[in-house]
């Protein structure tokens, strides 16, 4: 049986609470951190953790041959250590199999390459220092937001944009 890899984007974005003119100069917490909260709980008992036990046995089952790639925001993973700690030792726990890569990717899943190089390498290098911190892989893979392309993102002209 020929070697599987499934590639995984896992992001879930801050919300941001209801604003008016009249907060403005007395109101400086902008996220609505409750149903931040609330949304990160239904995800996680909807589809991170069954799918995570999921991959975990079909890794197992398959002995190595099955292999899975995620590429988690720096966003998301923050969520998880503050709230949900339960389901990043569940990414952990899949990338002790040996079978897993976490691909790099930009902190907060932006598209900030639109905009400036410097603030792309500044995301980047950010998420590469969480994946490092939680779990140990230093990423070979990297993937645009989006997976937006270009030949100038690319490195086209033998320039690399990282």
């Amino acid at each position: 049986m020929p070697a599987v890899c499934l590639y995984f984007q896992v992001h879930q974005p801050c919300r941001l609470k209801k604003y008016t003119a009249f907060d403005i100069g007395r109101v400086h917490d902008y996220e609505d951190e409750n149903e931040n909260r609330r949304l990160l709980d239904k995800v996680a008992a909807r589809c991170y953790l069954p799918a995570n036990a999921l991959l975990l046995s079909l890794i197992r089952r398959h002995e190595g041959r099955f292999r899975v790639a995620f590429s988690i925001s720096g966003v998301l993973l923050d969520q998880l250590a503050k709230c949900r700690p339960d389901v990043l030792a569940s990414f952990q726990g899949l990338w002790n199999t040996g079978c897993v890569e976490f691909m790099n990717e930009t902190y907060c899943h932006s598209l900030s390459f639109l905009f400036s190089r410097d603030e792309l390498r500044a995301q980047v290098g950010g998420h590469r220092r969480k994946i490092k911190e939680l779990f140990g892989q230093e990423g070979k893979t990297f993937r645009f937001t989006e997976l937006i392309y270009n030949n100038d993102l690319a490195g086209g002209g033998g320039k690399p944009w990282l």
